[in-house]
Formats: structure tokens, sequence, C-alpha cells
């Protein structure tokens, strides 16, 4: 007996991710780390990858506690101006989760289980949910098997909550999203695993890319962003992304994985000096294939 499976798509990837800071006066130093380095696994296979820093600085590479691949840099040169460009060559694949059977119902509330996947299954400073949210979770998260309860809440956050650029800051509270009903895809990422979390489903945040054009065609250089999408474990790990309430696929490139935006922040940083600072961010996307 042959069975059938979902067909497998497959991409490659080049991105270009560039990040200015520019300064109003002049900086005698700055520390940074930034999480921009596409990680290889059962979805995507990381052919290149490179981060070029001006002016030149002393740095390093580790992964760090979640996995992720940080590259850590120090500049102590007088400097009014900081340039970071990281760019990578990615081939990816969609239809490559879901190996497992589901865990059930029953199975999430296995105490080895809840044990081995507790960091997953705890909400924090970004997730903590209101009363509201509480009550919430209890009609949202419905279903015969975790992961259609876990396919349901990504779609009700979808339909509920507007994507609205500039509303929220990367410090917004989970709570404040839910009362305004606008966020980016970072505070809908959030919420989504708030209610996951509260049914007793491990979630975790996904900090990546999406390629935002289907149907681009090959070559052809594109304006994208840094992008936020969830998993969920019920027997195995399972992407979607609920910001476009769709299954993470193709085009989606994994950056890392952590229980909020705060463990996978692209640049984190800080600077000597009392000058002020503007950001510019540019993000590119062209598909090779």
């Amino acid at each position: 007996m042959i069975s059938q499976t979902e067909p497998v798509l497959a991409r490659r990837m080049r991105i270009r991710h560039e990040t200015i800071f520019s300064y109003d006066a002049e900086v005698s130093a700055s520390y940074n780390e930034v999480r921009m380095t596409p990680v290889s696994n059962d979805h995507q296979t990381a052919a290149d990858n490179r981060i070029e820093v001006r002016p030149t600085s002393a740095s390093y590479r580790y992964r760090d506690y979640w996995g992720t691949i940080v590259h850590a840099f120090d500049t102590s040169a007088p400097h009014r101006e900081l340039r970071v460009v990281a760019s990578s060559l990615v081939d990816t694949r969609s239809g490559t989760d879901r190996r497992g059977e589901s865990a059930g119902w029953e199975g999430l509330k296995d105490p080895k289980i809840r044990d081995g996947y507790a960091e997953w299954l705890i909400q924090t400073g970004r997730t903590e949910p209101d009363a509201e949210l509480r009550d919430l979770a209890a009609e949202v998260v419905r279903g015969t098997t975790p992961g259609e309860a876990a396919r349901a809440a990504s779609e009700f956050v979808h339909d509920k909550i507007d994507y609205v650029p500039g509303v929220t800051g990367v410090h917004s509270r989970i709570g404040d999203v839910w009362s305004e009903r606008k966020g980016v895809c970072q505070d809908i990422a959030h919420l989504t695993i708030t209610l996951l979390r509260l049914a007793g489903i491990p979630a975790r945040y996904v900090s990546g890319y999406l390629h935002p054009r289907a149907d681009a065609e090959v070559g052809e250089t594109v304006t994208g962003q840094s992008h936020a999408w969830v998993e969920w474990w019920d027997g195995d790990w399972t992407a979607f992304d609920p910001t476009n309430a769709i299954p993470a696929g193709e085009r989606h490139v994994i950056v890392g994985h952590g229980r909020e935006y705060g463990d996978v922040t692209p640049f984190k940083g800080l600077y000597s000096g009392s000058a002020g600072s503007t950001l510019e961010v540019k993000v590119q996307i062209a598909r090779l294939f």
C-alpha cells in the first residue's frame, strides 16, 4: 500500500538584512549581539551566511541556550554610524513537520511531558494573560486533538487582531494587544502562544523571515522584514503562521526559537555616550528557484 503525503515544495532564498544606527554625535564604543543567522534543521539548510560590521569590530559566534546562533561584537573606535549587514543563502522545504502521532490531551497531562516541555508551558512577561484572556482560552482552545485546538486558536487570533504597525512596541503586554485588537506579527504570535499555554499545549515563538509574495518571479528582489510565528507540540512540533493564517512553509526562514521575542531579538546592544540615535532597517529577499 502506498501512503499519500503532502507534496514537498522547495525554494532557495537570498536574504540581505541591513541595520543602520546613526548617532547625532560621536559615540566612543558600542557592544552588540545579533541573531540574524538562519539555522539548519529538517525545514531548511543554511547554505551560506555572513555578517559584516562597520566600523570593523572584534567579534565571535556562539549558540545561545535556545540554540540560536549569536554574532557578538564590540566597537571601541569612536563612530557616528554603526552598520550591520547580514547576508544569507537558505534552502527551505515545506511539508517537513508532523512526523509523530498526536500526544492527545491525556498525553499532554503526563507529568514527564509537562516537565520535559516546562519552558514552553510557562508564561513570560510578554505572554502573561489577564483574567479575560484566561476565560477566553477555555472557549477558544477547543478541539478533538490538541493540534486541532491549536489551529483553531491561531485562526481565532488571526481573525480578531488587525495587523497594524506602530500601535505596539517590543515591550507591549499581551493584555494591551488584546484590548486594542491591533498589533504586528510579534504580538499576534505572543497572543497565540498565551492561549496555547493556557490550554496546556507547549508552544514556542519562532523568529525569522517570510518571503512576502508567493507569486514572486525567480530572481526578483522584494522588500521584506523580520517575521514571527509559532510552533506547538502535541507529539511533534507543528509550525503555523497566525499573522497570515497559513502553515509555515517554504517561504518561511527560521533564525531561532524562544519562549517569546526577548529570547530571539534580532539586534541587542548598547553604546557609550550621550548622543541620540536613529534606526534604519532594510530587509531584501529574493527567490533563486
